[in-house]
């Protein structure tokens, strides 16, 4: 098992490896009764985890919940607080979230509000998951208004990130989560671009790419849980990602949203004198290797307004997370443009889209 300490008031691990689902039992061991949510394709997989937790004396149920971003609502969270009162379950009791980023996301947060807090296992089954959703404590639902902007920082007592599912992941799936990987190497892990430099498809080195990108979060978060400095930086490729997730309506996945998000805050860069050409070439040509899309057709004017009710915006402020290569011999490192050039933002939004500017 590859294992990544998450530093902090709380401190807890991610264990990264085939069969890491079964150390429920430790991470459990005395607990009363847990709830275990998931989605209705992943039935088998959380019935495999209510038997190891009662095996281990742990009254466990399963408690079903829509797959996808469906999930991710108000009226879902309410139902999950239903379950959760007709189990009983107290303070001492516990959540275990097993599925993809949006399931962990919602349990999480059914967690975190349930009696002001319990604690939370997440066992997630994609690549997104393991490397993003179920890794630094944030958890929440979306509104009408936007993607995740109803929440809670609650972070989980342990991640197990079980490997052996990935075997049946659909290629789509796979990919897009990939894209949170790729990110990593961008902004502070340059092993990680070698090795998907070397194999686009991420599959002869997955294990070691999520341990990479889980250590990257892992540093963010336990210097920042509460998204104030270096965190940030984790949403490169996000603002636009974000906006482009909201006016699509979920309709696309979040990889793939956010790997138009990292072309296009690269073509940004660019644009302000940040990255030369070649930095701002191997981001679209790394993105489009790996499968993920690297153009987004919409509306401007809607795109912009909905980026501007993004977390990342702060008042009437619109910021971007971007890379600064301006340091002679050192890696690009990540930064805050807050407020950019519009010709810089109309320049960059024409080379993800086609448009001519």
């Amino acid at each position: 098992m590859r294992r990544v300490t998450v530093a902090g008031e709380a401190p807890y691990e991610v264990v990264i490896g085939a069969g890491a689902q079964a150390e429920l039992s430790l991470v459990l061991a005395g607990t009363a009764r847990a709830a275990v949510v998931h989605a209705p394709p992943l039935a088998a997989l959380a019935g495999a985890a209510v038997e190891i937790l009662q095996t281990a004396g742990v009254a466990a149920e399963a408690v079903v919940v829509p797959d996808g971003e469906a999930a991710k609502t108000a009226d879902v969270a309410a139902v999950l607080w239903d379950q959760f009162g007709r189990l009983g379950m107290t303070r001492s009791d516990a959540v275990v979230g097993v599925g993809g980023g949006a399931v962990t996301d919602l349990a999480g947060f059914a967690a975190a509000t349930w009696m002001r807090g319990v604690r939370f296992v997440t066992v997630p089954t994609s690549v997104l998951g393991m490397v993003d959703a179920a890794v630094g404590g944030k958890t929440g639902i979306n509104t009408a208004a936007g993607k995740n902007l109803v929440g809670a920082f609650h972070p989980p007592a342990a991640v197990l990130a079980d490997t052996d599912v990935l075997a049946g992941l659909p290629e789509p799936e796979f990919r897009s989560g990939l894209a949170e990987v790729v990110k990593c190497g961008f902004i502070a892990d340059a092993r990680i671009l070698a090795l998907l430099e070397s194999d686009p498809t991420g599959r002869r080195d997955t294990e070691e790419l999520i341990e990479r990108a889980v250590q990257v979060k892992a540093d963010a978060v336990g210097e920042d849980l509460y998204d104030t400095g270096r965190r940030e930086f984790l949403n490169y490729g996000h603002t636009l990602g974000h906006a482009i997730e909201r006016v699509e309506d979920f309709g696309w996945r979040h990889g793939e949203a956010v790997a138009v998000g990292l072309v296009f805050a690269a073509e940004l860069a660019g644009r302000a004198g940040l990255l030369t050409r070649a930095e701002v070439d191997r981001h679209r040509t790394l993105v489009d290797a790996m499968g993920l899309p690297t153009r987004y057709t919409g509306d401007w004017e809607t795109i912009q307004s909905v980026m501007r009710v993004d977390k990342k915006a702060r008042g009437a402020s619109l910021r971007f997370v971007v890379l600064d290569g301006r340091r002679p011999g050192e890696a690009a490192r990540p930064m805050i443009l807050t407020d950019p050039d519009q010709a810089w933002l109309d320049a960059a939004w024409a080379a993800v889209s086609g448009e001519t500017r």
